[in-house]
């Protein structure tokens, strides 16, 4: 079993095999399941995914109308040749959005790692599907890939808004993307955990303040944050730019962060964006609307 970001690489390197493959192994190992039965069941989230971005991508509301329709808003705008950030990027960002939307409307998601963050993986994924044209099990790999690097954050940091804020849910998970980018891009190993390294480093110290403890606001938006920042890590780590910090102690940075951020940070509610006027406002209509 890797315990951590090096010995991930360095077991795929010498074995001279992608990292999803290195996690294909250690799965079948924890669970006892034939290769078939482990890329079955990872097939089925994949399932999953795609019908909770088609879902949002034809329209979702939540039942508070706190969020909606956003996803659809961008595909639009796309269609428009008005768009600054280019059409691969705001595609992602409107299937992370898609994903999301859904999940606030309680539809279903695949949590990757959390229902909260649930939009990135998914949503660069079916993103560059349209331009690197990948096979099924290659976008299998591609679920494999981001969960390798998951299982690291997991064990030495954490992938929960309540224990370390917001950088340990859509943080975890824009690494977790950007590395898979990376390696279904033809990119190395340590490529993959350098795409990793840059794109977590840019979201340390994220709060988790959700508005009436709902997870719609902000935490879609962040989610579209979180795809735009994994494939620009993902295209700096593959032009050849590294992390002067490792990818390892990135994530020991996190996990100290996580410890120190007050309680009113971390999904309480009780600070940041849910503490504003507006937000409290927004609280009191929600739940005064439920009595």
């Amino acid at each position: 079993m890797f315990r951590n970001v090096a010995e991930l690489v360095a077991r795929a390197e010498s074995k001279q095999v992608k990292i999803a493959e290195i996690m294909i192994q250690q799965e079948m190992g924890f669970s006892g399941l034939p290769r078939e039965k482990i890329i079955e069941k990872m097939d089925t989230n994949l399932t999953v995914m795609e019908q909770a971005i088609e879902r949002g991508l034809k329209g979702v509301q939540s039942v508070t109308g706190l969020t909606g329709g956003d996803a659809v808003l961008l595909q639009q705008y796309i269609q428009t040749g008005k768009a600054l950030s280019g059409n691969l990027l705001l595609d992602a960002v409107s299937k992370a959005v898609a994903t999301n939307e859904v999940n606030a409307a309680m539809g279903v998601i695949c949590a990757t790692p959390t229902a909260g963050s649930a939009g990135v993986v998914p949503g660069t994924l079916f993103a560059v599907k349209e331009k690197l044209h990948p096979t099924r099990l290659e976008m299998i790999e591609f679920l494999f890939t981001s969960a390798a690097f998951g299982f690291v954050v997991a064990n030495n940091a954490s992938i929960s808004g309540a224990a370390g804020g917001c950088q340990a849910e859509v943080g975890a998970a824009s690494g977790m993307a950007a590395a898979a980018i990376v390696e279904l891009a033809g990119g190395t190993p340590t490529q993959a955990a350098e795409a990793m390294a840059i794109t977590l480093k840019n979201m340390l110290g994220l709060v988790c303040d959700p508005v009436a403890g709902l997870v719609e606001v902000p935490c879609v938006k962040r989610n579209a944050m979180g795809a735009s920042n994994a494939l620009t890590a993902a295209d700096m780590a593959l032009a050849g730019i590294t992390s002067r910090i490792p990818c390892d102690e990135v994530i020991d940075a996190m996990y100290r962060i996580g410890q120190s951020m007050p309680s009113a940070l971390r999904e309480t509610a009780e600070g940041g964006l849910a503490a504003t006027p507006t937000g409290r406002r927004l609280e009191a209509e929600i739940f005064g609307s439920f009595k």
